[in-house]
């Protein structure tokens, strides 16, 4: 291709982008989903928190299904003003206790309302959400009732594999992870700084 025919090729590509984004002048918050069977929903969810903490954007971080092993983006982040609230029982597969991760899942929401109903934060971080709803420890129409009423200008993201549709309904951006191919799979240990 030609120099010339590459920058006219170029240029169209420019003004159909040109044009999107002057169409686009909407300012709210939005519900962002990360979802799927793929590694990297945690990830890609705190790679935009800690973009918008490089922003000056205030953020608030809550965790379902976490233990109290070390939370790399929490050490980060917390000194720099995020606050994060962590359910803390560690994966559910080994409480095997409904009763008892119902309870800390309910506490922990107790938190997560409060965030979503404090406009002073720009972003709220519903980390493994989605497990929470599939398992029936939280009810569905509470988190559809908080995400609605939340304020308009409030970012939240949701992660974890199998958002309920409704969810999914509501959020203005979704992204599907899709496993190829894991290290894990090969009996590769989960790393520190890496995984976790």
């Amino acid at each position: 291709m030609s120099d010339e025919r590459y920058q006219q090729r170029q240029q169209r590509v420019k003004e159909r982008v040109d044009a999107r984004v002057a169409a686009a002048q909407d300012e709210r918050g939005i519900i962002i989903v990360f979802t799927g069977n793929g590694k990297g929903k945690t990830t890609a969810a705190f790679g935009t928190a800690t973009r918008a903490v490089g922003h000056n954007k205030k953020v608030g971080v809550i965790q379902f299904i976490k233990g109290t092993w070390p939370n790399g983006e929490r050490n980060l982040l917390e000194p720099l003003g995020v606050e994060f609230q962590v359910m803390a029982t560690g994966f559910t597969w080994d409480t095997q206790n409904r009763e008892s991760d119902t309870a800390a899942c309910l506490a922990v929401w107790q938190h997560a309302e409060r965030m979503l109903a404090d406009p002073q934060l720009d972003l709220v971080l519903l980390d493994e959400l989605t497990y929470m709803v599939a398992y029936d420890y939280l009810p569905l129409e509470t988190v559809l009732t908080a995400l609605t009423h939340r304020p308009a200008t409030q970012t939240v993201i949701i992660t974890g594999r199998g958002c309920h549709r409704d969810i999914l309904e509501i959020a203005d951006t979704v992204s599907e992870l899709r496993p190829v191919k894991h290290a894990f799979e090969a009996g590769v240990k989960a790393q520190i700084g890496i995984d976790y």
